[in-house]
């Protein structure tokens, strides 16, 4: 499921893409911690394609899946964001807000009964799952003026039906086009 998230938002990406092209407004890239609570690969893109500096997307995909004769978890994210950027040539300041779907499944089973948890405890607990966390976002994203390696280092607050964590955040590496 991950692989066909990035795959087709790679293939998404790639439409449209100019050689001529002198301010990348798209993206993709691989994040730890931030809206995609453990890690995510993410897509992201400006809806005006003339204006690195308008409001943009980003949608991503992360988790992790462990298993063997007992016991068997996982964990699925889709963070989703809308931001705007603030800046010039290379570096921009970033803030918006989303949220992010939470699925999560933990498997014990002894002899032939299964007992299912869904409840999943990042930071907040978010109860049974399927569940979303709403997610804040602000900080710094560095772009090369031609396209390339970017890198973002972010504060992303979490809030949910049981509280707020201010105090969250994430840093991004991947590139630009």
């Amino acid at each position: 499921m991950l692989k066909f998230v990035l795959v087709t938002a790679l293939i998404v990406g790639f439409q449209g893409f100019s050689l001529a092209q002198e301010t990348p407004i798209q993206s993709v890239y691989a994040e730890l911690g931030g809206a995609g609570l453990a890690y995510s690969f993410n897509y992201d893109f400006r809806f005006d394609k003339e204006d690195i500096n308008s409001w943009g997307m980003r949608v991503g995909a992360g988790g992790w899946s462990t298993n063997n004769n007992s016991f068997s978890e996982g964990l699925l994210t889709v963070p989703i964001q809308f931001n705007k950027l603030l800046g010039k040539s290379r570096h921009f300041f970033e803030f918006g807000g989303g949220a992010t779907f939470i699925y999560y499944r933990d498997r014990n089973s002894w002899g032939n009964t299964d007992f299912v948890y869904k409840n999943f405890n990042f930071i907040l607990d978010s109860g049974d799952t399927p569940a979303f966390m709403g997610t804040l976002n602000m900080g710094y994203r560095k772009i090369p003026e031609n396209g390339g390696f970017t890198f973002r280092a972010n504060l992303t607050p979490l809030f949910n039906h049981t509280g707020f964590w201010p105090l969250f955040g994430g840093v991004s590496f991947g590139y630009a086009f």
